[in-house]
């Protein structure tokens, strides 16, 4: 399935005009932020690895701190303190779980590449970092008094969706749909995409305060990257009618 994506992508990139493939030397950003995402990770009490964080409580208590640390406490985050201002940045490198870390990789490795080759290598980084932050920093903001940690880079990788539904409204997206035994079907973007911000907005709409899933910010995210791909790009620019098959799990940003 990757590699008939891969195979797609570049003849994406051949009908728009120039000699250029769409591999990892063209879309370095994408595959480097997947790669220190995991790295991170992997080094740190979160992947449950490293026997120097210990066992049982004691490991689960250096969970707690290494979130907190590094993460977005939004109780925290408007004191005057430089360190808490960083946080919504560090937090986008930050996972809490095996299955948080690859469903947030699984999105960005698939919309990611696409939306980079378009943009451009320094302003999609910019783009990434500074819509991960203010998704962050707008969920904190409507949670002011939480002491929850916050990680992830779901509100950059939302940000990725929304410009790649500006972008590449017609691409084909393969779904997986548990309420039809998980078979893969094909949807242009403009359907899936949509689709999943109303999942993600009915979910915020029934999302308590303390630990879950930081619906809010998928939301901010989504909508901060389809802004920006619209005032940065224009309606005249978004490719349209050229079918490209990208695979997409169940596995939320």
């Amino acid at each position: 399935m990757i590699r008939n994506w891969n195979t797609a992508v570049r003849r994406t990139v051949g009908r728009l005009g120039g000699a250029r493939r769409t591999d990892r030397r063209t879309a370095p950003v994408t595959y480097t932020l997947i790669t220190m995402c995991c790295l991170l990770f992997l080094v740190s009490p979160a992947a449950g690895l490293n026997p120097a964080y210990g066992t049982g409580e004691e490991l689960l208590a250096a969970q707690r701190a290494y979130f907190r640390r590094w993460g977005v406490v939004p109780a925290e985050l408007f004191e005057d303190s430089p360190g808490s201002a960083l946080t919504p940045a560090t937090a986008l490198f930050v996972h809490g779980s095996w299955v948080h870390l690859l469903g947030n990789m699984l999105f960005l490795y698939v919309f990611g590449a696409m939306t980079e080759e378009r943009m451009g290598r320094l302003q999609f980084a910019l783009f990434y970092l500074g819509c991960g932050y203010l998704a962050l920093l707008g969920y904190a903001g409507a949670n002011a008094h939480s002491q929850q940690s916050l990680v992830g880079a779901s509100g950059a990788i939302s940000a990725v969706l929304g410009a790649f539904l500006f972008l590449f409204p017609r691409a084909r997206v393969t779904s997986l749909l548990p309420f039809l035994f998980f078979l893969p079907l094909r949807f242009p973007a403009w359907i899936v995409l949509p689709f999943w911000v109303w999942l993600q907005w009915t979910a915020a709409g029934r999302a308590g305060d303390g630990p879950g899933v930081a619906y809010l910010a998928h939301l901010v995210g989504f909508g901060l990257g389809f802004a920006f791909a619209w005032v940065r790009f224009g309606p005249t620019t978004r490719v349209k009618g050229v079918p490209v098959a990208a695979p997409e799990g169940e596995n939320q940003p």
